[in-house]
């Protein structure tokens, strides 16, 4: 008999059922934006080998689609900032890493593998369970179904590429902004978000029609990060508490 009723075998096996429904949720969700990262690769130059590789080594959406916009828009020229701006935004995964290492548990080959599935999803799934149990299956649910997913989508949108022709007819060249905005809107709560967001887009605009693509997101990143580390405009807002929405809300760096 448990002392603690809240999380008896009965409970922690409904808890687990939960998460594996949601991962698989997700993960059936998240794959199917691999078909347009597939298509918009292979329309930026790529071979379907090098679309695939790259899913199956990089596997951070974000990063994905800014390197094949980048490279599509300035060729191979565009390469060193096309790196350097999928690095920046992969960044965010080293925090997740941090958050994560209690869930996954000790072990070097299980923490190997786990850090190729820590990502935005994986460690929100895992973050919205209550018990330890179901938080670990919920990272590894939704990471490994969202890696094969994704993985076989991406196959499918180069394999299409071809037949689809033009993928800016289909609007799919918008979805990694999309996905971008989607990210963003939810913090857009207080006046210091809202001067950074704005900060960064009006530089990155400016800068887009004079220098290589790539640089502009650089740069406008780093004038947020400016505006953020000297803290304009925030210093007399109250902190309020994050949206349910975003992966950090249970106390990521």
């Amino acid at each position: 008999m448990t002392l603690d009723p809240h999380f008896d075998d009965a409970h922690s096996a409904g808890e687990g059922g939960r998460a594996v429904r949601e991962g698989l949720g997700v993960a059936l969700a998240t794959s199917a934006y691999g078909i347009s990262f597939g298509a918009l690769a292979v329309a930026a130059g790529l071979d379907v080998w090098q679309t695939c590789v790259l899913s199956l080594v990089m596997f951070t959406g974000g990063s994905q689609f800014a390197f094949v916009g980048i490279v599509g828009a300035g060729g191979l020229a565009a390469v060193p900032a096309a790196i350097a701006s999928a690095a920046l935004l992969g960044v965010r995964n080293v925090a997740y890493g941090i958050r994560m290492s209690p869930v996954v548990g000790a072990g070097f080959w299980r923490r190997a593998a786990a850090a190729q599935f820590t990502i935005d999803e994986s460690t929100a799934v895992a973050l919205a369970q209550r018990s330890p149990h179901a938080r670990a299956l919920g990272f590894w649910v939704t990471g490994i179904g969202i890696y094969v997913g994704w993985n076989l989508s991406t196959l499918a949108g180069a394999l299409l590429g071809d037949v689809l022709g033009d993928v800016r007819a289909y609007g799919l060249d918008a979805a990694a902004a999309a996905a971008f905005l989607a990210l963003l809107w939810p913090r857009l709560r207080a006046r210091q978000p809202i001067v950074v967001g704005v900060a960064a887009a009006v530089v990155a605009t400016a800068l887009t029609p004079v220098l290589m693509p790539g640089l502009p997101v650089i740069i406008a990143a780093l004038v947020a990060i400016v505006v953020g580390w000297v803290n304009w405009l925030g210093e007399d807002e109250r902190i309020h508490p994050e949206p349910d929405d975003v992966a950090e809300r249970e106390g990521l760096p």
